[in-house]
């Protein structure tokens, strides 16, 4: 462990992992909250495995793999939303014909990029030592955007999320806030690319906060403490990577279950305990 804080204070490439982790868990608490209170990690899923199509093609054009995965993961976000609300019988299908295909497409382009590079390979699986100081603006960017958002609709989102049927009778939108929560999922899933890749993204997405839902009586807390535990997990994982050298977006995904294990274990114990 002493190699590691060696390293933070000596490497940049470990201040902007360490940044990253807090910046990746600031929207991965707050929206997470929401998959996890709405059930909606199944879209969550969809769109996140959705974006490699985007980041191929950018990456075939020569631009940002970022760019590509913001602009097809709110594409996919909208789709989506509209396919949920439409064709709910559906569901399901139309959903796992995003996921593949979304992925097959980005494949394509990736297989047909001049002098392709293993680097875009890190998007699939998280390199959180390989972000950078542009890669960190876009993250604080993405998360301002979020908290903006949700500090300006948490009303809307939490009758969304809790009650249609009342939402719709007190007059809210509640197809629009519906689609605006899985943009916000959209974003949110950007953020947590580089931290452990598109294959584990929705884990980091959810865990945090399903543990948090153990013991927050309501959404405000449940956000703070899935921040918390999102900040401790990836900080955690990274310090357990760096050292043996192993993968730091699979190491952070295996902190994040075993926190939640943790989490059940204790909320039973505290419930018996109550009890008697």
């Amino acid at each position: 462990m002493s190699n590691f804080f060696t390293a933070l204070f000596n490497y940049s490439f470990m201040q902007h992992a360490m940044l990253a982790c807090l910046l990746a868990s600031i929207g991965c608490g707050i929206i997470g909250t929401y998959v996890v209170v709405k059930r909606i990690g199944f879209l969550a899923g969809g769109i996140a495995h959705s974006v490699l199509a985007g980041m191929g093609i950018a990456y075939f054009i020569g631009s940002s793999p970022l760019a590509g995965a913001m602009i097809a993961a709110l594409i996919a976000g909208i789709l989506i939303g509209w396919i949920n609300l439409h064709w709910r019988q559906h569901e399901d299908i139309l959903i796992a014909a995003f996921w593949s295909v979304g992925m097959a497409i980005g494949i394509l382009f990736i297989s047909r990029t001049p002098g392709y590079s293993i680097d875009l390979m890190s998007y699939m699986f998280g390199n959180i030592l390989l972000v950078s100081g542009q890669d960190l603006y876009l993250m604080l960017i993405l998360d301002i955007v979020i908290i903006i958002t949700v500090m300006l609709f948490y009303k809307q989102f939490l009758a969304a999320a809790f009650d249609e049927e009342f939402s719709r009778l007190r007059g809210i939108n509640v197809e629009f806030f519906y689609i605006l929560l899985l943009c916000m999922v959209a974003l949110t899933v950007v953020l947590l690319i580089q931290i452990v890749g598109l294959i584990l993204v929705l884990a980091l997405l959810i865990l945090p906060a399903a543990t948090a839902a153990q013991f927050a009586g309501t959404i405000k807390r449940m956000m703070v403490v899935s921040i918390i535990l999102s900040i401790a997990t990836t900080t955690l994982g990274l310090v357990i990577s760096y050292e043996p050298d192993l993968p730091s977006g699979a190491t952070i995904i295996i902190v994040a279950g075993f926190v939640y294990v943790l989490g059940i274990i204790c909320h039973k114990v505290l419930t018996q305990t109550k009890s008697v």
